[in-house]
């Protein structure tokens, strides 16, 4: 019998609570957020993360991005590409090698550049993306950190959260010459 008493129900009936149940359960797995890999906020309206993917779309829809910041030598994923331009969000593609004993190291102007568009204003909020959100991504966030200020072993333990020990990347961080970054005062994050 069914709830009401009113006689059996037909095999294969679904019940309207049991059928909206089931309803909300797909409508909820569609809307799930999924955060990129080694996704972290770095600062108010600046972001870290891996190469995000399809799964992570909403939940960076959420971050009302303006703008995206690749750090990588290869090209840019045509996927996160043509969803990058329906959302409006401006790219900036730093080809930017990893730091490798004992012959590769970063192009410290191409570094230089990165944090001139990840800390301009009128681009934030910003993500800031390599391939796994690791180690180039982990040197541009040691210089903000130390454009912030940031003593040195606060920045090598952020980093290391991240990337675990790296010795050349360490390194870089160390050496970057901040004077190269040329920020424009009127365009800069107040937190800077």
């Amino acid at each position: 019998m069914d709830p009401a008493g009113r006689g059996a129900r037909p095999v294969g009936d679904v019940p309207p609570a049991l059928r909206r149940m089931r309803t909300n359960v797909l409508q909820a797995r569609q809307e799930m957020v999924v955060p990129p890999l080694n996704f972290d906020m770095v600062a108010p309206g600046v972001y870290r993360s891996g190469h995000p993917n399809e799964r992570n779309f909403g939940f960076l829809k959420r971050l009302q991005l303006r703008s995206i910041v690749y750090l990588a030598s290869d090209e840019y994923r045509p996927n996160v590409l043509q969803w990058a331009k329906r959302e409006g969000l401006r790219i900036f593609h730093h080809r930017v090698n990893m730091n490798k004993e004992p012959f590769t190291e970063m192009d410290e102007g191409e570094v230089a550049s990165a944090l001139v568009h990840v800390l301009d204003q009128r681009h934030l909020p910003v993500l800031v993306h390599c391939n796994k959100g690791k180690y180039r991504v982990g040197c541009l966030v040691g210089c903000v950190r130390r454009l912030q200020g940031w003593s040195h072993i606060n920045i090598l333990e952020e980093y290391a959260r991240f990337a675990g020990d790296k010795i050349a990347d360490e390194e870089f961080i160390e050496m970057f010459d901040l004077s190269r970054v040329q920020l424009d005062p009127e365009h800069k994050p107040a937190w800077l």
